[in-house]
């Protein structure tokens, strides 16, 4: 019987288990263990085998073919000739002609499976199921292809080839490189399963994966097809079903006004869903508890927590499309569990590596050691992030983490910005303190991070985790008391720097003036995750322009009505490139901190139609959400030719500056300085990246841990750029604010900001209050000078 299943080209639904994954891969199996065993409704369907696949393979020649090709790859991290290698792959895959066995026995499946539904030339979903021989620690997940709404029997032979020719995407080959895997080993099945006509769909799991209560079954689902909530496009209506007695504790519905359906005759198209059904909650109350059961049997069927995704038709059936291991909280509430709830601390003071402190703070957890960008995904939450160094691509890991170590970078490095801005404590540069971080810490070793001090501990050292935990003052009836705090008044405006949208809520009641610098890079790494052109190739133009405006506009929300200053795109080439689809868009630039950014994109030909999109986020947010108090800045703008260009292009499009829409420039370049009285026609201010001015005023590399020592923006140079571009904007009216690192590290660097006449200061959250405080007091102490006329005097001459 064995063999002959191995032998086999199709394996129906009913004939499969999970323990099957060698014949057809995980999902494949995992359809086939929720048919068989778990009396939930799943839509009928079919596997090919992986022994179809490595048929295939062979018999077209596809493996010799394949082997020749990848000849051609010298060099995985070469991201053009990566996509070259493997276009050429795909290409020849899909132009080979399936064994005409192989294709009868797929075809004649697909038109018994339309015998056994009732129906002529159904609609299936073709999905790719990879599986890999005596690799257990291999992941495959979303590295193949999904095909919706296929019809007819020549189109379900061709789209099982197209998964076939999945197996070398970019990303796959990639990673099966970097893990060593041998390509050959590797095999693939396509599930072919009957499409359930979503009215609605979503996901579901067996524990709420925001806390972690296993005693709820959590239910998300929206207008149409699962693929819009699976992918983020969509807020879907969200509903926590208490397990015991399938009561519904908490709904939330949110406005879903666009859905993914089936197009008549195949495929699959983005439609408006009416006003008034937006609004409206999705499911019924008696779909909402029907689901939660079916998902209380399935989870005691896999004994552990479960997600799924699921599907009502037109009809109101619900079905079941899929049901997987839930893997974050099954393995911290476990490790809880197995601990009876108690960490094991250490009383031990036992350093491993010191470093830089640059996020206060102090943290413990599990350490996670990964040095290649490609095992982010491997990132759980709660854990402590162990990297050599991050770039934005790594920001989704970093928000989960409980605090940071890297082995190089210092305090003007990406993990420094990004962490303090998080609020969450980061060591970085251990390798020029110490040690490299990277070799010394074992992923699963508990440690204690002192971030205040850039010192991380063997343990979870009890008196530090202690400290650091918020202490309460009992009153007399065992109240807690709190002191409302006061900060003074200033005429120097404390503004707060900002990336994270999601945080906006949590920092909205610190005492900043607003906002002076909201990073727009977060949106495109946390929720975007595609490059702009491929999305306009794509026709989905509309993702960029409404998750842009849905993230700033919950930043100009929380603070409302203080300003608040989006600095408009400013990755780098490698950065943008790291985006899905943007290998095709973007130039290898050996020094892209120099090259393609900024302001040159925006004119530029070839990227131009992307910013508009930027400008139309821009545009939405205040003239359809209402929010006036956005405004806008320009980062690394060269030459005023650029600035004269930029601002046509924003009146193109209807930003216009004016009474309520200011228009800001950093000024990080020299040019900026030296030639400010001209670039103020084009803006209504300035705000001084301190890191890149430092960096190119002393032609010294702010990444480079060789002449990091160099790098200090209170260098007398730096000091009197500064204080020449205070006083030329001025001359015509203009503010000049500051959002680079230097006020958040030096204080002293803020006093001598306050009495060069700088208008704002912008610092992070976590330094709003100290730098609220010492403006105060400085500000305080100038008065008091000015009226004894016994202050201190400059001993710098600050004058260019």
């Amino acid at each position: 019987m064995m063999d002959a299943r191995e032998n086999a080209y199709v394996l129906w639904f009913d004939e499969l288990h999970r323990k099957d994954v060698a014949l057809v891969g995980g999902k494949s199996s995992s359809l086939g263990e929720l048919t068989t065993s778990t009396g939930v409704p799943v839509p009928y369907g079919y596997a090919t085998t992986a022994h179809a696949y490595r048929y295939f393979m062979e018999t077209t020649g596809q493996n010799k073919k394949i082997h020749e090709l990848l000849q051609d790859l010298k060099d995985v991290e070469d991201s053009v000739e990566l996509h070259e290698v493997c276009t050429k792959i795909r290409e020849s895959i899909v132009s080979a002609e399936m064994p005409e066995d192989l294709a009868k026995a797929i075809g004649d499946a697909y038109e018994e499976l339309a015998k056994k539904v009732d129906q002529e030339n159904p609609y299936v979903a073709v999905r790719s199921s990879a599986t890999a021989e005596d690799l257990p620690d291999a992941s495959f997940a979303g590295q193949q292809d999904t095909y919706l709404n296929v019809t007819g029997r020549d189109m379900v032979i061709r789209k099982v080839k197209e998964c076939y020719a999945s197996t070398f995407t970019d990303r796959a080959v990639y990673y099966r490189a970097k893990k060593h895997f041998d390509h050959e080993n590797v095999a693939l099945s396509a599930a072919v399963q009957m499409m359930a006509d979503s009215k609605v769909a979503g996901v579901m799991f067996t524990v709420n994966i925001a806390n972690g209560d296993d005693s709820c079954v959590m239910i998300e689902g929206s207008w149409g097809l699962g693929e819009y909530v699976v992918q983020g496009t969509v807020t879907p209506d969200n509903f926590i079903v208490n397990k015991a007695d399938l009561t519904i504790k908490s709904r939330i519905v949110n406005e879903k006004s666009i859905e993914l359906v089936r197009k008549p005759g195949g495929d699959v198209e983005e439609r408006k869903v009416p006003e008034e059904l937006a609004k409206s909650q999705a499911l019924t109350d008696d779909q909402v508890v029907k689901l939660a059961s079916y998902a209380k049997a399935i989870e005691k069927h896999y004994g552990c927590y479960m997600d799924m995704e699921w599907a009502v038709d037109h009809q109101d059936r619900i079905w079941i499309l899929q049901a997987r291991p839930e893997t974050v909280w099954s393995k911290k509430n476990k490790e809880k569990k197995a601990g009876n709830g108690e960490v094991k601390m250490t009383t031990d003071h036992k350093v491993l590596v010191k470093g830089l402190p640059a996020s206060p703070g102090m943290a413990a957890g599990k350490c996670h050691v990964i040095t290649d960008p490609k095992d982010i995904d491997e990132f759980q939450e709660g854990e402590v992030l162990v990297t050599t160094m991050t770039s934005p691509d790594w920001v989704p890991a970093m928000k989960k983490a409980v605090a940071i170590v890297t082995d190089a970078g210092g305090m003007t490095c990406h993990a420094s910005i990004v962490s303090r801005e998080l609020g969450i404590p980061c060591v970085v540069g251990t390798k020029s303190r110490s040690v490299e971080a990277t070799k010394v810490l074992k992923s699963g070793q508990d440690i204690t991070i002192d971030a205040q001090n850039g010192v991380v501990y063997e343990g979870i050292v009890e008196d530090l985790v202690k400290k650091d935990e918020p202490q309460q003052a009992a009153g007399a009836a065992g109240t807690t008391v709190v002191a409302a705090e006061y900060f003074a008044p200033t005429g120097t405006g404390v503004m707060m720097n900002l990336g994270d949208p999601d945080l906006a809520d949590k920092y909205a009641s610190l005492p900043c003036d607003g906002i002076g610098l909201m990073r727009e890079e977060f949106i495109w790494t946390t929720f975007i995750h595609e490059h702009p052109l491929y999305l306009i190739e794509q026709g989905k133009p509309e993702k960029v322009i409404d998750m842009l405006a849905e993230g700033i506009s919950k930043v100009c929300r929380a603070l409302a009505p203080r300003p608040v200053v989006l600095r408009f795109s400013d990755f780098k080439s490698g950065e943008y490139r790291n985006l899905k689809g943007g290998d095709k868009y973007e130039p290898v630039e050996p020094a892209d901190l120099l090259g393609w950014r900024g302001a040159s994109r925006y004119y530029d030909p070839k990227y131009t139609a992307a910013f508009r999109l930027e400008l139309k986020a821009v545009k939405k947010v205040r003239e359809e959400y209402g929010l006036k108090n956005l405004n806008c800045m320009i980062p690394f703008c060269r030459t005023v030719a650029e600035a004269a260009k930029v601002t046509a292009i924003m009146k193109e499009e209807g930003l216009e500056r004016g009474p309520d829409f200011k228009l800001f420039l950093m000024a990080e370049i020299p040019s900026n300085i030296i030639l400010a009285d001209q670039f103020n026609q084009y803006i209504d201010g300035y705000s001084i990246g301190s890191n890149d001015l430092t960096m190119l005023i002393l032609g010294c590399d702010r990444n480079n841990d060789t002449v990091s020592a160099l790098f200090d923006e209170r260098n007398l140079a730096i000091k009197r750029a500064v204080r020449h571009l205070i006083a030329t904007a001025h001359k015509d009216g203009k503010t000049v604010s500051i959002c680079g690192q230097a006020p958040s590290v030096y204080p002293d660097f803020t006093e001598f900001l306050v009495k060069s006449g700088i208008d704002y200061v912008s610092v992070n959250p976590d330094m709003v209050k100290a730098t609220k405080r010492n403006v105060a007091r400085i500000e305080q102490r100038l008065m008091l000078d000015a009226a004894t006329g016994r202050g201190l005097k400059e001993v710098e001459d600050y004058n260019w």
